[in-house]
């Protein structure tokens, strides 16, 4: 049997309400949601998987060399052709040796990564490392974007913990048109066509519930959400109360989580002690997953929800960079990706050296050393992500440098910080500079404690730099 043994989430601190979108379209067509979370400029599905990994890493209190397979799960990884494993296996500090694998698809793709990690770790894999993440976008007018939110959950899996996944069932009924996304096209879509789409979600959900071999009756519910009434309409395929649904449901305060909205009801599930739950997801095709989930209540999580600044129409939109005009022509710092992918230590794991000769500390570890000058191999020395800001400036509209300008023309100012981070044991500390994440500049001062996180950078040639940013400790 397979267990849970510590989970982590992540949505970001960005919110739109209901009403913002009343007065730009003169309705709001999210049924059931009142809010829902937004991305940053700098953020987007990888960020919020590595969020909720190092959560949940940190949860275990886990080495995350010790994580020998990972699965990661969205139907929006940020590109459309390359394996987003790699990426975040090194962002949280996994072994380059460990088994990976990548779902996608349908909003089903999250529960289809908890099921393969729990056949990985029962086919010999020690800890397993899965996570669903996703951003859904639709047309503007459309119900599907207005019900989109964000985040991500992540689990830790091994042959015994506290909470065992005691039964699993799948099932499938051909239902084309019920939501989609073609090839190359932005927005998902759907036919509109209710009776339809409400057949096929409470047909493979009831289908899925059917399989189980054991009777869940589940105190909570994650059920499938992609507005705020449509999971309830499935209560009774699913054979529970629409209590069990709401006491877990997070659809109503950060909107439709795509793949990862089955994954975060059920971190928040555990979270909050329930120890008999079923999990179902669906997906357009469509399709259907039903967990089951019964332990002791007493998973260790680390889970952030909560949500920050309420945004406008207008930031919004700026926000997803649909208002912005895109980066100046020229005059940017050209970084070739090769000599990006050297830097990938100190910029995904915040990796400093320690000079042999004089013992002094130096980020990057490179060049002569600072204090003896000598030209030395440095040894590594991981930072820990915590430190104290000493030197801040406010970077403005006209004052970014190109690479930067079409994010800070979607993030608005930004806050430029040296900021002195700490070793592990916190004895010592090395000066770095560093840019603030999207939190109002104001909120950076001198003396402040800071932490880091990892955000998009800027692109270039079509490649995304992904880097350590700062943010107000929480």
């Amino acid at each position: 049997m397979v267990a849970i043994t510590a989970a982590g989430a992540y949505a970001p601190r960005f919110r739109i309400t209901a009403e913002a979108f009343t007065e730009a379209w003169g309705q709001f067509q999210a049924a059931g949601v009142s809010e829902k979370a937004v991305p940053a400029a700098d953020e987007d599905t990888l960020t919020m998987a590595a969020e909720a990994a190092a959560r949940t890493l940190e949860a275990a209190d886990c080495n995350p060399a010790d994580v020998d397979w990972l699965g990661i799960a969205s139907t929006r990884l940020p590109d459309a052709e390359t394996d987003p494993t790699v990426r975040l296996g090194a962002m949280v500090g996994l072994a380059d040796d460990a088994s990976r694998q990548t779902f996608t698809g349908s909003t089903r793709a999250g529960t289809r990564a908890l099921w393969a990690g729990a056949d990985a770790v029962d086919a010999g894999s020690q800890l397993a490392l899965v996570v669903a993440t996703d951003a859904p976008k639709g047309d503007p007018d459309d119900a599907i974007d207005h019900a989109a939110g964000a985040g991500a959950a992540a689990f830790l899996l091994e042959a015994d913990g506290p909470a065992s996944l005691v039964d699993r069932a799948e099932y499938a009924a051909p239902y084309p048109g019920t939501r989609f996304r073609t090839t190359g096209e932005e927005a998902t879509q759907g036919l509109g066509v209710t009776q339809y789409d409400r057949q096929a979600f409470t047909e493979t959900i009831g289908g899925a519930v059917s399989g189980l071999e054991v009777d869940p009756d589940p105190e909570a519910a994650a059920i499938q959400a992609p507005d705020g009434k449509l999971p309830y309409r499935a209560a009774g395929a699913a054979g529970v109360d629409t209590g069990a649904i709401q006491a877990v449901a997070t659809v109503h305060d950060l909107g439709d989580l795509g793949a990862a909205s089955v994954p975060v009801s059920l971190v928040t599930a555990l979270a909050d002690g329930y120890e008999s739950i079923l999990a179902v997801s669906h997906g357009s095709g469509a399709g259907a997953d039903a967990l089951v989930v019964s332990g002791d209540g007493d998973v260790p999580v680390e889970s952030d929800l909560e949500g920050g600044d309420t945004l406008s129409y207008a930031e919004y939109l700026r926000q997803r960079g649909v208002v912005t005009t895109g980066p100046p022509s020229g005059g940017g710092a050209y970084v070739s990706v090769p000599s990006w992918r050297r830097s990938i230590p100190q910029r995904y794991r915040l990796e400093a050296g320690r000079c042999p000769e004089c013992g002094s500390l130096a980020f990057p570890p490179e060049g002569a050393c600072g204090d003896c000058t000598a030209l030395v191999e440095y040894e590594p020395v991981e930072l820990a992500g915590e430190g104290t800001i000493e030197a801040v400036t406010t970077i403005s509209q006209g004052g970014a440098p190109p690479e930067f300008a079409e994010q800070q023309g979607q993030s608005g100012d930004y806050a430029a910080v040296v900021v002195a981070l700490e070793t592990e044991d916190g004895t010592e500390t090395v000066s770095i500079p560093a840019m603030g994440t999207d939190a109002d500049p104001s909120a950076f001062t001198v003396g402040d404690r800071i932490e880091t996180t990892i955000r998009r950078i800027y692109t270039q040639e079509g490649v995304t730099r992904y880097g350590f940013k700062v943010r107000p400790a929480e």
